[in-house]
């Protein structure tokens, strides 16, 4: 099978197999308990909490299904996240879903996995964050109006190129703008649950009367409400990119997930209970900045501290996105299934900047071309279609192989829950009213047979590409990277 056929020299970093005599190179396992905590929950919450909100409620007609579309997507992270933890106890290698695919199904779903990540799916996520960004961060010029668009997409882009900047040059500043601006968005959260509560208290209930009125029954709309509640979330499998750094990933994997994943539902719904104590539902779908809104009208003169605090946030979210980036990129290439340039490093900056650069110019195009709502459908849309298949993996291995050593072990109605909304989410907006946009992606994943056959299975690497990478190689100073590199 393919779980057995991993060789040394394709993963030496995998889990040591004493038995076999071999010793294999492995990262530091220097993350514990409260990193691993600090990991998922830093990186879920992020831009989305305060831009999403009022989408959801758009696509859902009423306060109280939105907030049911909030809860069930927590469910649905945490379930998710539950199966991945069990996968990261029987496969502990670094890179999440690619290996996971790559070691259950082998190269070539995995190659597209990578293909579509690489190109899309990251540079998407990226693009999202950024523009939120920037829509916040302009909020405070433009009072009582939307910003104009052409500003909007110029500040995103400046935003992009400034993240590439600092992670192509510079590791330590990297990190540490992250762990600064993971307070800063806290701290965004607390303040307006906080303040939602005190309205509360004073008896601002009218968005709550009634609160089912005009529910909508559209099974698209439903499937794009929890594409929007879910990119929110996104970030409860962040984790497993970095298995083979965790202290103890049989208990911590676990652990960190029924910690974070509740702890970040319960703010987002507090928030959202907030939001919907300060606005009337129509004064919330009227809102582009709905963190603002809520800052003018509870805060008032001291309005100005939300914006700041949620485009801190999303600043670091977005640099966290462009940090961990090149992780997935890198393991492909490492694997043959992506060009050798994107897994080298700089000489002296030891960053891998090819693989920043190319989703930096990759995330730029997006933002070009696209919205805030329809890049997240986009990623939302691949990467559930992925997430299924690595849930219907574990499903595999749990009747298949069930011999394998496992120290964690979900019910299995969890995979099973989180396989059908998966299906559900892939299939509804295409069934239901199909979008010409999500309709060209699956063309574009399955286009990776073009790609694959002869550079992949067949190692047909063409001259002109080897001069390419040869002078990319100078032009950059960079040089392939040892496995133990990072």
């Amino acid at each position: 099978s393919t779980m057995r056929k991993r060789k040394t020299t394709d993963s030496p970093r995998s889990s040591t197999d004493l038995s076999e005599g071999k010793e294999k190179l492995r990262l530091k396992q220097e993350v514990g308990l409260i990193s691993g905590v600090s990991l998922i929950a830093g990186t879920m919450i992020g831009s989305g909490i305060f831009m999403s909100p009022e989408w959801v409620l758009h696509h859902m007609g009423s306060p109280a299904s939105s907030l049911l579309i909030w809860a069930a997507c927590g469910l649905l992270a945490m379930f998710g996240a539950l199966s991945y933890a069990e996968l990261g106890t029987i496969i502990k290698e670094s890179g999440g879903e690619y290996i996971y695919i790559l070691r259950i199904f082998g190269s070539f779903p995995a190659f597209l996995f990578a293909y579509s990540s690489v190109i899309l799916v990251r540079p998407a996520g990226l693009a999202a964050v950024c523009l939120s960004f920037a829509e916040y961060a302009l909020a405070p010029f433009y009072p009582g109006c939307s910003s104009p668009q052409v500003v909007v997409k110029c500040t995103a882009a400046a935003c992009i190129l400034l993240l590439t900047i600092i992670n192509c040059l510079n590791v330590r500043l990297a990190t540490s703008i992250m762990n600064i601006f993971t307070a800063a968005k806290l701290l965004a959260l607390l303040l307006i649950v906080v303040g939602g509560l005190v309205l509360l208290a004073k008896g601002q209930t009218q968005s709550f009367q009634n609160a089912f009125q005009n529910t909508t029954a559209s099974i698209k709309a439903v499937g794009v409400a929890f594409y929007q509640g879910l990119w929110s979330y996104d970030g409860w499998n962040n984790l497993n990119y970095v298995t083979e750094e965790l202290k103890k990933p049989e208990v911590t994997l676990p652990r960190a997930v029924v910690i974070a994943i509740p702890l970040v539902t319960c703010l987002y719904l507090l928030v959202n209970v907030s939001y919907l104590a300060a606005m009337t539902p129509p004064e919330l779908l009227s809102s582009r900045a709905v963190a603002v809104t809520w800052g003018d009208k509870v805060l008032g003169s001291w309005a100005w501290l939300v914006s700041l605090s949620v485009a801190l946030s999303a600043f670091g979210s977005s640099n966290g996105t462009f940090f961990s980036g090149g992780r997935v990129c890198c393991i492909a290439a490492r694997e043959g299934h992506m060009p050798d340039i994107l897994s080298m490093a700089h000489v002296r900056c030891l960053t891998p900047s090819p693989a920043l650069l190319f989703t930096s110019a990759m995330s730029l195009i997006m933002i070009i071309s696209g919205s805030f709502t329809s890049i997240v459908n986009f990623f939302s849309f691949i990467a559930w279609l992925f997430y299924g298949m690595t849930i219907s993996g574990l499903l595999y291995l749990k009747i298949k192989k069930p011999e394998l050593p496992r120290s964690y072990k979900v019910p299995v109605i969890m995979p099973i829950i989180v396989l059908m909304a998966a299906v559900y989410l892939v299939l509804a907006p295409i069934i239901d009213q199909p979008q010409i946009e999500i309709l060209y992606i699956i063309p574009f994943i399955f286009s990776g047979i073009i790609l694959y056959f002869p550079l992949v299975r067949f190692k047909y690497h063409p001259r002109f590409l080897q001069r390419v990478t040869l002078h990319l190689q100078l032009f950059l100073e960079v040089a392939p990277t040892t496995r133990d590199a990072n």
